[in-house]
């Protein structure tokens, strides 16, 4: 079996938590109950649990002059669908920081967007301009 990361993270809606990871981002759903679901984003899964308002007390960064949020979590794609989903999310005017380039012409350049979804998390789509750089120094 390949090796697949699980995060857990809490949740303020499960239906409109649903309805933003598989009517917008494309994910499937996999076990759920009234107050969890498991949702398979790009083949890794994540729980959302209803808890109520949870707050993150963390800091943003600057990286080559952007502010970038320091708690979010991301999928690495393949530039194809880097592309589509980028299209996608920025037809529904869903991006909250938009298309970045980081590193351009150095060992690990890529490209970055984030959007917001229903619990306040800020998700990063990541694409590298070589794939095989994406733990390089």
């Amino acid at each position: 079996m390949e090796s697949r990361f699980h995060l857990s993270l809490p949740c303020l809606n499960v239906k409109e938590t649903r309805a933003f990871y598989v009517e917008l981002i494309g994910a499937k759903i996999g076990r759920s109950a009234t107050y969890w679901i498991d949702v398979d984003l790009f083949g890794h899964q994540i729980t959302f649990a209803k808890t109520g308002a949870f707050d993150f007390q963390c800091k943003s960064y600057s990286f080559e002059g952007t502010i970038l949020p320091a708690f979010h979590l991301g999928v690495i794609l393949h530039k194809k669908e880097w592309n589509n989903m980028l299209e996608r999310l920025t037809t529904e005017n869903q991006l909250t920081i938009p298309k970045t380039s980081f590193l351009v012409g150095q060992k690990g350049a890529h490209q970055s967007f984030f959007v917001t979804d229903p619990n306040g998390y800020l998700f990063e789509f990541k694409c590298f301009d070589k794939e095989n750089e994406v733990f390089e120094n």
